[in-house]
C-alpha cells in the first residue's frame, strides 16, 4: 500500500504507468481513482484553513467583548465609589452645601456687565451699589415704571432716588439664588437678611408714604420672610408681603429637590445631607417666620414647579392662614395649573397677575417701581 506521504507527482506517474498496461475500461476506472485520490489530498488542508481563521476571529470577538465588559465593570466600580465618597465629602465639608444653596459664583448668562442693564434692554432701570458694611457691597436695579421710559433715558441716580418719592408704590424684590448678582461678600442667612434690611430702609428714607411691598421668589422667599419678621417685631411691617415659589423651611426643600432625587432613599440621608445645613447656620424658616408676620401675605405658586414642589407652597399657606398674626390681615394663595407651563420662573409671564395683584392689594393700584 502507498503511504500517504508520497509526492503528489509520483502518484500522476503511477498512474499513467498502469493506464498504459491495462485495458481502457480499466484504466478509467483507475486514472479517476486517482483523480479522486488527488482532490482528496489537495482539499483537505485547504478546507481545514478557513476553520482555523473562523476559530482565531471567534477568540478575538471573545477577548474584545471580554475586554469591554472589564472596562464597564470599572466604570461602575468608580461610579459606585463616588457615589458612596459624595455624602461622606459634604458631611466633613459642611460649607460645599452651602455653596450649592447659594450659587452665588454661577453667573447665567456670564458675558454681561450689570452695569449697564441698558444693554439688556432695560432703558428705565438704573445700576448702583449700596454698602450696608465695611467690606460689602450690594448691586441694586432699580427700574421705574414703564410710563417714565422716555424721561428716564441717560438719567444718573440722584434722578433715579428722587423717583422713590413719587406716587408710584415700591417693590423690594428679593431674587433666588444663581443666575446674577455683583455684590461683593461671602453669601450666609444672617447676612443677606441684614443686607435686604439695610435696603428697605434705604428705600424708605427716600419713598415718604409711598407703599413699599416685600416681593420674594424661591430662595429669596427665605430672605424675604426673615426680613418681614424683623420688620413686624420692631413694628414697621411693609405695606404686604408676596412669595412666589415659597417652601417651608431648607430642608424640607433640600430633601425634596431634584438634585436629592439619587441620594433620598440613601441610609443616614438627613445625617449626610441635611444636618450639614443647618449645622452652617443655613435654615430659612418660612414655616416658623409666618407666624410672627403681620401684614397682607399673597403666596403664589405653579403646579408644576420642577424646583419647589407645589405642595410645600400649599403647606405654607397651610400654616400661615389659621396664624393669629395674620387674623387682622388678607391670607391668599394663588395656584397656577400646570397645563400654563409656567414652572418655577415664568408666573409673570401671566397675563392675570395683574388683576390679582390689584384684588389682593384691595384697590386699584399704579404701576410699581422696583
Amino acid at each position: 500500500m502507498r503511504k500517504r506521504t508520497e509526492p503528489v507527482a509520483l502518484e500522476h506517474e503511477r498512474c499513467a504507468a498502469a493506464g498504459s498496461s491495462s485495458s481502457g475500461s480499466a484504466a478509467a476506472a483507475l486514472d479517476a481513482d486517482c483523480r479522486l485520490k488527488q482532490n482528496l489530498r489537495l482539499t483537505g488542508p485547504a478546507a481545514a484553513e478557513p476553520r482555523c481563521a473562523a476559530d482565531a476571529g471567534m477568540k478575538r470577538a471573545l477577548g474584545r467583548r471580554k475586554g469591554v465588559w472589564l472596562r464597564l465593570r470599572k466604570i461602575l466600580f468608580c461610579v459606585l465609589g463616588l457615589y458612596i465618597a459624595i455624602p461622606f465629602l459634604i458631611k466633613l465639608c459642611p460649607g460645599i452645601q452651602a455653596k450649592l444653596i447659594f450659587l452665588n459664583f454661577v453667573r447665567v448668562p456670564y458675558f454681561i456687565d450689570l452695569k449697564k442693564p441698558q444693554d439688556q434692554g432695560l432703558n428705565h432701570t438704573c445700576n448702583y451699589y449700596l454698602q450696608p458694611e465695611e467690606d460689602v457691597t450690594i448691586g441694586v436695579w432699580h427700574t421705574v415704571p414703564a410710563v417714565w421710559w422716555k424721561n428716564a433715558q441717560g438719567k444718573d441716580q440722584m434722578w433715579y432716588e428722587d423717583a422713590l418719592a413719587s406716587s408710584h408704590p415700591i417693590i423690594l424684590y428679593l431674587h433666588g439664588n444663581a443666575g446674577w448678582g455683583d455684590s461683593v461678600g461671602t453669601p450666609s442667612e444672617r447676612g443677606m437678611t441684614y443686607d435686604a434690611l439695610h435696603v428697605f430702609d434705604w428705600i424708605k428714607a427716600r419713598s415718604g408714604d409711598n407703599p413699599v411691598y416685600i416681593w420674594g421668589h424661591s430662595l429669596g422667599t427665605g430672605v424675604a420672610t426673615n426680613l418681614v419678621r424683623r420688620l413686624c417685631e420692631r413694628e414697621t411691617p411693609p405695606d404686604a408681603l408676596i412669595l412666589e415659589s415659597p417652601f417651608t423651611n431648607i430642608r424640607e426643600e433640600a430633601k425634596s429637590h431634584p438634585f436629592s432625587v439619587i441620594y433620598r432613599y440613601f441610609p443616614g440621608f438627613d445625617w449626610f445631607f441635611l444636618d450639614p445645613i443647618t449645622s452652617s447656620g443655613i435654615k430659612f424658616a418660612n414655616d416658623e417666620n409666618v407666624k410672627h408676620i403681620s401684614c397682607p401675605l399673597l403666596i403664589l405658586h405653579a403646579e408644576d414647579d420642577p424646583v419647589v414642589p407645589f405642595q410645600l407652597g400649599r403647606k405654607l399657606y397651610s400654616i400661615a392662614a389659621p396664624a393669629r398674626s395674620f387674623r387682622d390681615f388678607k391670607v391668599q394663595f394663588v395656584p397656577f395649573h400646570s397645563d400654563l407651563g409656567y414652572r418655577h420662573k415664568y408666573i409673570y409671564k401671566s397675563p392675570e397677575l395683574p388683576r390679582i395683584l390689584r384684588e389682593f392689594l384691595g384697590k386699584s393700584e399704579p404701576e410699581h417701581q422696583h
